[in-house]
């Protein structure tokens, strides 16, 4: 059986990724592909509790190699359970997050830097990559204000509020990290900046996965 493809979407918290990732699988179940939905943290019996730890506003005091721990083996479980699988039956898997996340969370905002993260990546992920990363890169005011606006009650879904209350120079290390690691990792990672309509990120990430292959039709009409 041909082996399944990897994509993921990345960003910082109020870039849409979680939107865009769940239209893009909307289209693709419409052209009747198999498709398997999963996010990191979470997913996995352990995942959702370690989910629930590190997201937490009210956990406190967790050092930043803690952190990083804590993010690789929800990953490392996530893995076995969800994603080696489901890429072996020949799925196409669309993650929420991955290793990049905790390059630039970890490795950027926390200061712990990229030879740690990744050094983490090859020994506890087996070096997992994804066939394709899709990276939602918005000006950083707009992600932050929308994802405060969430976090407030304003939207739903506002269980990050431990990251998103970071002091803006947290998040200016992160956003600085993404770009990093995509001049770095130019084959596999595509960037979708600026603050553009849903309709219009929409059919970039439609001509993206069309490039590798993969045709979610309902995106581009």
């Amino acid at each position: 059986m041909r082996r399944g493809f990897f994509l993921t979407f990345e960003g910082l918290d109020g870039s849409g990724k979680t939107t865009h990732l769940r239209l893009l699988a909307e289209a693709l179940e419409r052209q009747g592909l198999p498709v398997l939905v999963t996010r990191q943290p979470g997913d996995t019996a352990l995942g959702e509790r370690i989910r629930a730890l590190l997201l937490d506003a009210k956990t406190t005091d967790i050092a930043p190699m803690t952190e990083v721990a804590l993010m690789f083996a929800d990953r490392a479980q996530s893995i076995r359970e969800i994603i080696a699988p489901a890429l072996e039956a020949g799925k196409i898997v669309l993650c929420d997050r991955f290793t990049d996340s905790t390059e630039a969370y970890q490795g950027g905002g926390r200061g712990l830097g990229s030879d740690a993260v990744l050094a983490l990546h090859r020994v506890l992920c087996g070096n997992l990559q994804p066939d394709l990363t899709i990276l939602l890169l918005p000006p950083l005011e707009t992600s932050l204000a929308r994802a405060r606006s969430r976090s407030s009650g304003q939207q739903t879904g506002g269980d990050t509020d431990r990251f998103e209350r970071e002091k803006r120079t947290f998040h200016e290390k992160v956003f600085a990290k993404y770009r990093e690691i995509s001049a770095r990792e130019t084959t596999r990672v595509v960037v979708i900046e600026d603050d553009l309509s849903v309709e219009v990120v929409q059919k970039r990430i439609a001509q993206v996965v069309a490039a590798h292959g993969i045709d979610p039709r309902a995106l581009m009409s």
